[in-house]
């Protein structure tokens, strides 16, 4: 690596900004600033996993990946791959543990761990890291750039925005990436919550509320299936939570109305479903209607259903006709609710859309419009599925940014 820019700026200390600080800082002579408008960096990275930090997942191929051009991510994941990831952070000192279903973890199970190594490695590097230190313009100033940041000016030769996006409000998710963008001329998409909770009319959810399911999801509009999951659901107290739900709720907030999401409770078809009913029926016959599913969902769930299925719940079991059994199996294999919505920014845990990635080069994530200026992470338009995937974009197009197309 050439020593093009001898100073470079990092907006933005998240995985992505921190990763690309870094990959800048292996440079000899090159002085590598990363600013950051929080009190601290990785304050979003520290909540990710529930605070347990699913670094990456082995699945993370670029066919996974979500924007308006989901192949404009496929050369940074191709650069720095999960195996990569893991790689980078067994050098640090990290060990991880893998799960079955290919999420990495720090085997202290906390994200503390994660954000540890990465300060360590950033003191090492030598990058200059300027905490509360908001940035409020940027503008190209011959061939370098000025950034201000209250009263403060800083230039730099290069800039990389790693601002992440407007979701998790509460943890620094804004809109600054994309206004300090514009500020070059650059444009977005329209933005979208993500891995959030979907609302659903609230009678059943509501009365299932904390109950967690292995369920097959399924998003509709009449006939039509919009996407599917198969995983965790959470029921809360307005619709559904989990990793099963996150992963529709990108669907759900850009499909608009009319939609209804379908649950399958058990992992059987009808015909095994009902012949598990049948059984009961033949085994507990003086059992109240309300007790059908007892030992099949959670007594709650099971309840519901039936409650759903339009069956009194003191009937006794002997006496359900043929047509309230299909009724009910119906409803435990396809568990229908219709869709209201999803929860906002604050609530998700990643946006949907971001800067156009027709104006910046997927082989090097520079800016097609204005030389020296990079951008990755986040705040560009693609987006993963729940589970490691969106970390794994972040720490690969950090890396692919940091080398500033070297």
């Amino acid at each position: 690596m050439s020593l093009s820019y001898p100073t470079v700026a990092v907006i933005g200390g998240g995985a992505s900004g921190i990763l690309a600080a870094l990959t800048a800082a292996e440079v000899p002579g090159r002085r590598v600033l990363l600013l950051e408008k929080q009190q601290r960096i990785g304050r979003k990275l520290l909540a990710t996993g529930n605070g347990r930090c699913n670094l990456s997942n082995w699945n993370a191929l670029p066919a996974a990946y979500f924007g308006t051009d989901a192949a404009f991510a496929a050369p940074a994941l191709e650069a720095f791959s999960p195996l990569d990831v893991h790689r980078f952070f067994s050098h640090l000192g990290l060990l991880t543990v893998t799960e079955d279903s290919g999420r990495i973890y720090p085997l202290s199970d906390s994200s503390n761990s994660v954000l540890d190594v990465l300060r360590f490695a950033l003191d090492r590097a030598g990058v200059d890291v300027r905490c509360s230190f908001p940035v409020d313009s940027i503008c190209r100033s011959g061939s370098a750039f000025s950034l201000t940041g209250g009263s403060e000016t800083l230039t730099a030769d290069a800039v990389i925005l790693a601002c992440g996006g407007a979701a998790g409000a509460k943890l620094g998710g804004s809109s600054d990436g994309y206004r300090l963008a514009a500020q070059l001329g650059h444009r977005r998409t329209a933005l979208h919550p993500s891995l959030t909770r979907i609302r659903t009319a609230p009678e059943y959810p509501r009365a299932l509320k904390g109950i967690r399911v292995q369920a097959k999801l399924r998003l509709a509009r009449q006939d039509e299936t919009l996407a599917a999951a198969d995983g965790e659901v959470q029921f809360t107290e307005t619709g559904i939570s989990g990793p099963a739900g996150f992963d529709l709720s990108r669907a759900a907030a850009f499909g608009g109305d009319g939609l209804t999401l379908h649950l399958q409770l058990l992992p059987y078809d009808e015909a095994a479903v009902r012949s598990l009913v049948c059984e009961k029926i033949a085994a507990f016959p003086a059992l109240e209607a309300s007790e059908l599913f007892t030992g099949m969902l959670h007594n709650r769930l099971g309840r519901i259903v039936v409650k759903a299925a339009g069956i009194p719940p003191t009937l006794p079991l002997s006496s359900l006709s043929e047509a309230q059994i299909t009724a009910a199996v119906s409803r435990c294999c396809d568990f229908y609710l219709p869709v209201l919505g999803v929860d906002g920014f604050d609530a998700a845990q990643v946006t949907a859309g971001g800067l156009q990635t027709d104006e910046f080069s997927p082989e090097t994530l520079e800016s097609r419009l204005v030389p020296g200026f990079f951008a990755c992470g986040e705040v560009l338009d693609i987006d993963g599925p729940c589970g490691g995937y969106n970390l794994q974009w972040a720490w690969a197009s950090g890396v692919l940014a940091g080398r500033l197309g070297a």
